[in-house]
């Protein structure tokens, strides 16, 4: 007996089909529809159900373009259980290029959400019932704040064996412990038995191609991982050391000033490093900027401009320090035979 339809937003998908789909949501005030558009792959033998997600936020386009390349290609087209892709889920944020939608609610911060409540509470309740709801594990991609860079990095409650097992088998450069945070993505899906991984990397409103192709192949690596993925001869390999970090935190600028960095993402820093200056405008004061702590840079700023109190570097701890050499950029990993061409994909 093979497998029954995969029944969504009252369409039914049968095993080995694959197919775009549009949930309603809502209706714009010029009155132009808003809907929340998926894309299934379901497969024809049994295996779990994944959602990949993207543009939680608007502004965040780096996992659009990764949602996009995985569709594009063949990857999905022989897979096992049901893929649910959702390149852009703030479509609000997405057309207006903005980190939120337009009652100025933060989607991430909105969950569960309510079918009554604001639009980004309507939102929060579809995606969650909808698509959540209907998988097994998810995915959701991320990229930095406006005029910040990260780090490709997986965001992990590693205390969820399911969620740490997703997130090693992506294997990330690094991978970083984030507990859950009342009113995100992670926390309303781990209340249903749904572990979500988080991949953050890269800028809003910018393509990062290193993040976009560590992204595809983390993908690809966590859905083999479960088995959805046959393995082959070429599969895309794994970087022989995941940095863990269980710890991390922002140096602040101690005065306002014209900020010149030394040092960027993927650098390690020991204690005391200079990594940094700030000056006034007119040259006359410079005040050093001085690493806290040993670890990576994982995040930083893009603007020369800052305020005191302006977050400068983001420095992860890290728990296996020794794979990353004094001084050394982090070495991110990519498989020229799954990069020539974006439309061959496995």
């Amino acid at each position: 007996m093979g497998r029954a339809p995969f029944e969504i937003g009252g369409i039914s998908i049968a095993p080995g089909e694959r197919q775009n789909i549009s949930l309603p949501l809502s209706v714009m005030s010029n009155h132009t529809p808003i809907n929340l558009p998926i894309h299934v792959a379901h497969g024809k033998r049994e295996g779990p159900t994944m959602f990949v997600s993207a543009a939680i936020h608007g502004d965040e386009v780096v996992g659009v373009e990764i949602v996009r390349r995985l569709l594009s290609g063949k990857v999905l087209n022989d897979i096992a259980g049901t893929a649910l892709m959702v390149p852009i889920v703030n479509a609000f944020g997405f057309i207006g290029h903005s980190r939120y939608l337009p009652d100025r609610r933060d989607l991430n911060r909105s969950f569960p959400g309510n079918a009554n409540g604001s639009l980004a509470a309507q939102l929060a309740h579809l995606f969650l019932s909808q698509v959540v709801g209907r998988s097994d594990v998810g995915i959701d991609l991320h990229t930095a704040a406006i005029n910040r860079s990260n780090l490709p990095q997986i965001r992990v409650d590693t205390t969820d064996e399911r969620a740490l097992q997703m997130a090693m088998a992506f294997a990330p450069p690094l991978l970083k412990h984030a507990a859950l945070r009342q009113g995100s993505l992670r926390d309303a899906a781990a209340a249903r038995g749904v572990p979500v991984i988080v991949y953050e990397c890269g800028e809003a409103l910018r393509f990062d191609e290193v993040s976009i192709r560590v992204g595809v192949q983390g993908v690809i690596r966590a859905m083999t991982s479960l088995g959805m993925l046959r393995r082959r001869k070429q599969a895309t390999s794994a970087p022989s050391e995941v940095l863990i970090s269980d710890q991390s935190q922002w140096l602040r600028a101690s005065d306002g000033g014209i900020f010149r960095a030394y040092r960027t993402i993927g650098h390690h820093v020991a204690v005391d490093d200079l990594i940094g200056v700030i000056a006034d405008p007119f040259g006359e004061t410079q005040r050093e900027v001085r690493s806290p702590l040993a670890g990576l840079i994982i995040g930083r700023t893009n603007v020369p401009a800052v305020n005191q109190g302006d977050a400068l570097f983001h420095i992860a701890t890290i728990r296996n320090l020794d794979a990353v050499q004094e001084g050394a950029r982090l070495d991110i990993r990519l498989e020229p035979q799954l990069l020539e061409d974006e439309d061959e994909i496995l």
